[in-house]
């Protein structure tokens, strides 16, 4: 059964915003579900311990479910900075391969990008090669997606 690209990119994007560790997104290959696996601590803080969202006991059959995957299992973190630095900024490349040779990159890298004013740039260009990675990542894994 497809499921709606909307769907599956809208839940990449939350769970990436919330962090690893604190919550997942499996996918029902057969119904096109998404199933939340929210962390405890996290759930709890939230006032989320809903039994109605419960993980089916079979989730871990990678036959039937299959987890999304993170940011950086899609190449979309520091490759995907460097190649727009690569490509929209030449003249600060070696600066911003230097940014992420360390820790605390993406504070430093969004403020250059506010600098050389290329924010909304940076935003359009990530936003594509989410969309590009994710449905690559949904046509490897065999999900029939729909729009």
């Amino acid at each position: 059964m497809p499921v709606k690209f909307k769907d599956v990119l809208d839940a990449f994007q939350s769970a990436d915003m919330r962090g690893a560790g604190e919550q997942c997104v499996y996918l029902c290959r057969q119904s096109g579900k998404l199933h939340w696996d929210l962390d405890q601590s996290y759930s709890a803080l939230l006032g989320e311990e809903d039994e109605e969202d419960e993980l089916p006991e079979d989730i871990d059959d990678e036959e039937k479910y299959v987890q999304l995957p993170g940011r950086r299992e899609l190449g979309l973190g520091k490759p995907l900075a460097l190649d727009f630095a690569r490509e929209f900024l030449p003249g600060d490349f070696d600066y911003v391969r230097q940014i992420f040779s360390k820790r605390g990159a993406y504070p430093r890298f969004h403020d250059l990008l506010i600098r050389r004013n290329v924010r909304d740039g940076w935003h359009a260009f990530q936003a594509q090669a989410e969309e590009r990675a994710l449905r690559e990542w949904c046509e490897s894994n065999e999900i029939e997606v729909g729009d």
